[in-house]
C-alpha cells in the first residue's frame, strides 16, 4: 500500500487536512494506494512556493530551462518500463499502449517544447523613419494546468511543458482517479535538478483542489482538459478576474466513409479510432457514417473484426482493451448503452460486462459495443459517452453527412475516408470540428493547433501557440 505525496517547493509532503483518498487498481476492483484529501491549504503553500520561484526561472537564460527540462524528457525514456507498467495498473490501459504510446509521447511533450523555447522570436515593425514598435513576449506568471484520467502522464506534460519552457512556474492538479504517475514524474524532477518550487503537484479531488487554483487570484492563467460541465463551472470561476482560460473539453466525434474508401484500411482504422483506450479519448470516432451504397458490407466487416478484439488483463500484450478507469465511469456507460436500446437502438455487438476468473473478478471490463437504429440526434448520439460504445448508421449524399457531422454541440475531430482529393478537402473545410483526419487517424505533429469548436473547448494547444499561452506579448515603441 504505498501513500502518494504532493509535490510542493521540491519536497514530498502530506495533505494539511491528514486525510488521504483511495486510489483504485481498474484490474481488480482493488484499493492499491492513497492519496493526499488536498484542500485550499494545500493548494496555497503550492501558490507560494511557486511565486518565489517564478522570478529566477522565468530569468533563467532559456537554454539552461532547457537543458532541464531535456534531463527531464531523458529520464522518462530511461525509465519506460517502470513508468508504462505504473500508467496500466492505475489506469487500467493495456500495458502495451502505455509502453508505446503514452511514455514515449510524455518525453516527446517534454523535449519538443525544451527544445521550442530555443526558437521564440518577436516581431519588430518600422514607422518609415518616425519610429520602431517591437514585441516582447514575457511568462505570465503562476499557471494553473489541471489534466485528466484518461492519457495521465501524456497529458500532465502536454500542458506543464509549454508552462515550464515559457518561463512559467506550475501548480498543477493530475485527476484523483490517476495519480500514480504524476507522483513518479515529481521525482524524476527532483533527480533531473528541477529547481523547488517552479513544479508544484497538489493531489486530490477538483471542488477542492481545482477549484483553490481557478480561484486564486495569484494565478493568472488556466489551462483545463476534462468534461465539458467542469470547463463550464471553471470558465463562470474565472472569468471575472479576466483570467487567460485554454480549455479542451468533451467531443462526438464524426467519422465519415464514403464509398470511394480504401476500404481494407478504412474498416481496420475504424477499430482503432473506436476502441482504442478502451474508447476513452477525446479524439475517437463515436459516430460512424458510412455511405449507403457499402453500409451493409462495412457494418458486418466492422462488427466481425470488432468481435475478435480481447478484452482482459492490461498486463497481457494479446488484449486490445484493458479495464475501464473506474467502477463509476464503468456504470455511466452501462447506463448510456441501455438508454440507447430505449431509444431504438439495436446492440450488433457487446454492450455487457465481462467478468473475468480469478483476481480480475472484480475489475471494470466492459465489451466494445456497435449501436445500430439510432437517429443521429437521440441523445445517444449527442452525449459524450466515453468509452467503447460507437453507433453506425448510412447516408446517402455528402450534403446530409455534412449535416450529421455538424449536428452536435461539440467540435473536437473527426475523420473522413474517400481517395476524392477535391471531396476530401470540400467536406473537411465543411465540418465542424478543430481537427479533421483524412484516410488516417491520431497522426499527430505537435507543430500544429490542438482544439475543438463549440463546446469542445476555447483555445489551442499544440506548437508555438502553446508557449504563446504562456506569455503576455508587451509592445514598445521608440521614437526615432
Amino acid at each position: 500500500m504505498q501513500n502518494i505525496l504532493n509535490y510542493i517547493n521540491g519536497k514530498h509532503v502530506e495533505a494539511h487536512s491528514g486525510q488521504w483518498i483511495d486510489n483504485y487498481k481498474p484490474a481488480t476492483g482493488e484499493v492499491y494506494s492513497s492519496i493526499p484529501d488536498s484542500d485550499e491549504q494545500d493548494v496555497n503553500d503550492a501558490i507560494v512556493a511557486a511565486t518565489a520561484a517564478f522570478p529566477t526561472w522565468s530569468k533563467m537564460p532559456v537554454g539552461k530551462r532547457s537543458e532541464i527540462l531535456l534531463r527531464i524528457a531523458s529520464l522518462i525514456d530511461e525509465n519506460i518500463d517502470s513508468l508504462a507498467m505504473a500508467e496500466s495498473i492505475d489506469n487500467g490501459k493495456p500495458l502495451w499502449v502505455a509502453k508505446s504510446v503514452d511514455i514515449p509521447r510524455a518525453s516527446s511533450n517534454i523535449h519538443f517544447y525544451a527544445t521550442a523555447a530555443l526558437h521564440l522570436h518577436t516581431e519588430t515593425h518600422a514607422m518609415e523613419q518616425s519610429a520602431l514598435n517591437y514585441t516582447l513576449r514575457q511568462p505570465i506568471g503562476v499557471a494553473g494546468c489541471i489534466s485528466p484520467w484518461n492519457l495521465p502522464l501524456y497529458l500532465f506534460t502536454w500542458k506543464i511543458a509549454p508552462a515550464l519552457a515559457a518561463g512559467c512556474a506550475v501548480v498543477a492538479k493530475p485527476s484523483e482517479i490517476t495519480p500514480m504517475t504524476a507522483f513518479l514524474f515529481s521525482e524524476l524532477c527532483i533527480k533531473a535538478g528541477l529547481p523547488p518550487g517552479v513544479l508544484n503537484i497538489v493531489h486530490g479531488y477538483g471542488h477542492k483542489v481545482g477549484s483553490a487554483i481557478c480561484g486564486d487570484p495569484r494565478v493568472p492563467v488556466i489551462s483545463f482538459t476534462g468534461g465539458t460541465k467542469t470547463g463550464a463551472t471553471i470558465a463562470t470561476q474565472v472569468a471575472p478576474m479576466f483570467k487567460k482560460l485554454s480549455l479542451e473539453m468533451g467531443g462526438k466525434n464524426p467519422n465519415i466513409i464514403f464509398a470511394d474508401c480504401n476500404f481494407d484500411k478504412a474498416l481496420k482504422t475504424t477499430v482503432r479510432s473506436s476502441f482504442s483506450n478502451q474508447g476513452q479519448i477525446c479524439l475517437c470516432g463515436s459516430r460512424i457514417f458510412v455511405e449507403r451504397s457499402i453500409y451493409a458490407q462495412f457494418r458486418d466487416a466492422f462488427v466481425e473484426e470488432t468481435k475478435k478484439l480481447k478484452t482482459g488483463d492490461p498486463l497481457q500484450d494479446d488484449n486490445f482493451l484493458g479495464a475501464m478507469v473506474s467502477k463509476p465511469h464503468l456504470e455511466k456507460v452501462l447506463g448510456y448503452i441501455k438508454r440507447a436500446e430505449q431509444e431504438g437502438g439495436k446492440i450488433l455487438c457487446g454492450g455487457t460486462q465481462i467478468y473475468p476468473e480469478g483476481n480480475l473478478k472484480n475489475g471494470y471490463y466492459l465489451k466494445p459495443t456497435i449501436i445500430e437504429g439510432l437517429t443521429n440526434d437521440c441523445s445517444t448520439n449527442q452525449e459524450e459517452i466515453f468509452g467503447p460504445v460507437v453507433t453506425i448508421m448510412p447516408f446517402d449524399t455528402e450534403e446530409e453527412v455534412i449535416g450529421y457531422a455538424n449536428q452536435s454541440v461539440y467540435g473536437l475531430a473527426g475523420t473522413i475516408w474517400t481517395e476524392n482529393l477535391t471531396r476530401a478537402h470540400r467536406v473537411a473545410a465543411s465540418v465542424q470540428s478543430g481537427i479533421l483526419w483524412v484516410n488516417c487517424w491520431l497522426l499527430r505533429d505537435l507543430r500544429t493547433p490542438f482544439g475543438g469548436m463549440k463546446q469542445s473547448g476555447m483555445g489551442r494547444e499544440g506548437g508555438f501557440e502553446a508557449i504563446h499561452f504562456f506569455t503576455e506579448e508587451k509592445n514598445i515603441c521608440i521614437k526615432l
